[in-house]
C-alpha cells in the first residue's frame, strides 16, 4: 500500500520517528499471517484520549498507525481549542490508573512525577450524598487527580514514541473511502488546512473514528446507505464551571477532595480536588437550567447551599489561579452499533463517539483505556469480524458507567424518561445504603468500588451488604441482586 502522507507535503506537521522499516516489518510477519488479513495500516481519526489509546492498542498488530487530529497540538501540557472540557476538572479513577498503567507501563508514577496528585479515594476523599458523608478508612483504592492537559501530553508523549505510529494535525477527515461493493472501508479523505485543498485518500485496513461527540460517522455511513446505529439519549442540561485556586503549604497535607453530589431534592452539587501539588480545582454544577454563578460572592453562597463549608473557605481565602470557566454538557448519548444488522469492516467507533456519558461521574479517560484493552484482546484473538466484535464486547463494557449514570441522572424531575420499577426499588434501597454507609466503612468501600469501574452494581445488594444495611437502618429488606 502506498503511502501517501507524502502528499500532504507540510501538513501539517506530520510527526515521525526513524524507525527501520525492516524491523518494524519482522515484529508484525507473523502476527498478520496468523489473522489472515493485511494489517499494514490503521487510521485513527482524532488525537483525543481515546484516539491515542487506541494507536497505542494498534500500534502491536499494525506496520503503520496514523493518528490525523483537527488541532495542532501542543509541545507542553496546556488546554487546546478541540478538547474545550480539558479546562474542567478531571481525574483517574481507581479502575482507570490500572487501565493506563496496563497501556503504558509506568505511567502512574510519570504522572505523579510531573505534579498529579495519588491518594486513597475512601481515606482523602469526603464523600457526601443527600446529607450523609460516607465513612472514611484505607482502601486501597487509589485514584490520581491531575489536569486533562497533563494526561492527554503524556499520552500523547507516550504515543508519539511508538515506532508504527503517526501524528498528523491540522487537517480535517472528510469522508470514508469504501471498497466497490460497499462492504470494508479502504481509508479516508483528508483534508489539510494549510491550502484547503480538495483532499487526498489515505488507503487504511481499518479506520478508528475517536472524532468524540461531534463525530460525522453516522452521516458518512449513512451516505454508503447503511442505517444509523439507535442511540438513546437522556438530555439532562447539566451545567458545570471549573476555577483553579493556589494549594499553599499547609493544604498540602489536607485531604485530597471533597465531593457533594445532587441528588432528586438538590439539584446542584459541588467538588474540591487537588489536581496537583499547589493547586485545587473547584467545580460547581447544576442541573435543569438554573445559571451558575461567576462571582466570588455569589460562588461561596452556591458551595455553602449544598453543605460545602470546606469548598466555601477556599473560594473565599485561597488565590485563584484562573477565571471561572463554563461548560454545558445538555444529554448523554450512547449509539448501539452493535443492533446493527449491517456494517461495514474496516471501521470501528470508540471514546465519546460511541459513548458520551455525565462527566460529573467521572468515567470517560477510564472507558476510553478499557476500550483500547478491549481493542488488543480482541486483535489477539483474530481479525476477522472485529467490528461485530468489538461492539458486542464493548456494549457489555458500557453497561455498568451508562447505567450508573443514567439511573442516577433520571430520579430528577426534570430529566424526561420513566424509571423502571427495578430502578426504583434499588433507589429505594440506595438511599439506604448510603445512609448506612455513613458509619459503615466497609458499606463505603464496596460502594466506591463501584463508582471506580471495579465491581459491578450488582455487588451492592448482595447478601453480606443487604444485611450490613438491614442491621443499620433497621428497614424491610434490601432487593435480591
Amino acid at each position: 500500500m502506498p503511502d501517501r502522507l507524502s502528499e500532504f507535503g507540510e501538513i501539517g506537521h506530520v510527526r515521525r520517528l526513524p524507525v527501520c522499516a525492516q524491523q518494524r516489518g519482522a515484529a508484525h510477519r507473523s502476527l498478520r499471517g496468523s489473522m489472515g488479513l493485511s494489517r499494514q495500516h490503521a487510521i485513527v481519526i482524532g488525537a483525543s484520549i481515546a484516539g491515542l489509546c487506541a494507536a497505542r492498542a494498534l500500534s502491536e498488530f499494525f506496520e503503520r498507525v496514523t493518528v490525523i487530529d483537527r488541532d495542532e497540538l501542543p509541545a507542553e501540557p496546556v488546554a487546546r481549542r478541540g478538547v474545550p472540557q480539558s479546562r474542567q476538572l478531571h481525574f483517574l479513577l481507581a479502575r482507570g490508573r490500572e487501565a493506563f498503567d496496563e497501556l503504558f507501563p509506568g505511567m502512574s508514577d510519570e504522572l505523579i512525577g510531573a505534579g498529579a496528585v495519588a491518594a486513597d479515594m475512601q481515606a482523602a476523599v469526603n464523600w457526601n450524598f443527600a446529607g450523609h458523608r460516607l465513612r472514611k478508612a484505607e482502601s486501597g483504592l487509589i485514584g490520581i487527580g491531575l489536569s486533562r492537559s497533563l494526561l492527554e501530553f503524556t499520552v500523547r508523549s507516550r504515543v508519539t514514541q511508538l515506532p508504527p505510529v503517526t501524528l498528523v494535525e491540522r487537517c480535517d477527515v472528510m469522508d470514508l473511502l469504501v471498497d466497490p461493493d460497499l462492504r470494508r472501508v479502504t481509508g479516508v479523505r483528508a483534508r489539510r488546512h494549510a491550502d484547503g485543498s480538495v483532499g487526498s485518500a489515505l488507503d487504511a485496513d481499518l479506520v478508528v473514528d475517536a472524532s468524540g461527540r461531534g463525530t460525522r460517522g453516522a452521516t458518512w455511513l449513512e451516505a454508503l446507505g447503511y442505517q444509523r446505529a439507535p442511540e438513546e439519549r437522556l438530555r439532562i442540561q447539566l451545567a458545570y464551571q471549573t476555577r483553579s485556586y493556589s494549594r499553599e503549604p499547609e493544604d498540602l497535607a489536607a485531604d485530597f477532595g471533597s465531593v457533594y453530589a445532587p441528588y432528586p431534592e438538590q439539584t446542584r452539587s459541588a467538588a474540591i480536588n487537588a489536581v496537583a501539588v499547589d493547586r485545587f480545582m473547584v467545580v460547581l454544577s447544576t442541573c435543569g437550567g438554573e445559571d451558575l454563578p461567576a462571582r466570588e460572592e455569589a460562588m461561596v453562597e452556591f458551595a455553602e447551599s449544598v453543605g460545602g463549608h470546606d469548598i466555601a473557605e477556599v473560594i473565599r481565602t485561597a488565590p485563584p489561579l484562573t477565571e471561572p470557566v463554563l461548560m454545558r454538557f445538555p444529554e448523554s448519548i450512547r449509539r448501539r452499533y452493535e443492533q446493527l444488522d449491517r456494517f461495514p469492516e474496516g471501521y470501528l467507533v470508540v471514546g465519546d463517539a460511541l459513548c458520551s456519558f455525565n462527566p460529573l461521574y467521572g468515567q470517560g479517560m477510564t472507558v476510553a483505556a478499557l476500550e483500547a484493552l478491549l481493542l488488543m484482546s480482541l486483535l489477539r484473538e483474530q481479525a476477522d469480524d472485529l467490528a461485530h466484535r468489538f461492539f458486542s464486547a464493548a456494549s457489555g463494557l458500557l453497561d455498568t458507567p451508562w447505567n450508573l449514570t443514567t439511573s442516577g441522572d433520571m430520579q430528577f424531575a426534570h430529566v424526561e424518561g420513566e424509571p423502571s420499577a427495578e430502578m426504583l426499588e434499588m433507589e429505594e434501597y440506595f438511599q439506604r445504603y448510603r445512609e448506612a454507609a455513613a458509619n459503615d466503612a466497609v458499606l463505603t468501600g464496596a460502594l466506591l468500588r463501584v463508582f471506580n469501574l471495579l465491581d459491578e452494581p450488582s455487588r451492592l445488594s448482595e447478601p453480606d451488604l443487604r444485611a450490613r444495611v438491614l442491621q443499620a437502618t433497621g428497614r424491610a429488606t434490601a432487593p435480591s441482586s
